[in-house]
């Protein structure tokens, strides 16, 4: 069976003891890093839309640089939205700023009706470099 390591940011959330689960799990040279979502050292979400997007990213950069990454080394994004249609334009301008450059990662978008309180969250997949894996 391949290694798995759990790999968890500095100042991580409430929401892991909670519910039970890893940031992200190290196997090999990838990172599957878990939902992120917007949440507070508390694991309360934050009440803004654009602000639970950023947040969501800020705390996605916290797990990748734990594990050694940074957002360059993402491959695969999946993001789950509650009102797709009317958030587009705020996740796209934070994904453009985040993701401003070729080329971009894979991205799914899916539309849910629950994400236990958020309004957004993202996982990816993501290649460590050779230098992170050491």
């Amino acid at each position: 069976m391949a290694q798995r390591d759990a790999v968890f940011p500095a100042n991580r959330h409430a929401l892991y003891e909670e519910h039970g689960y890893s940031a992200a799990i190290r196997t090999g040279d990838l990172l599957f890093v878990s939902g992120q979502v917007s949440s507070r050292a508390d694991g309360s979400p934050e009440p803004d839309f654009r602000r639970q997007v950023e947040l969501a990213f800020e705390n996605l950069g916290a797990t990748l640089q734990a594990a050694g990454c940074t957002f360059d080394d993402i491959v695969d994004v999946t993001t789950f939205h509650t009102d797709p249609e009317n958030q587009f334009a705020a996740i796209m301008a934070v994904k453009q700023q985040i993701f401003s450059q070729r080329p971009y990662p894979n991205w799914t978008a899916v539309g849910v009706n629950w994400l236990a309180g958020f309004d957004f969250e993202i996982k990816v997949i993501a290649r460590i470099p050779a230098a992170a894996e050491a």
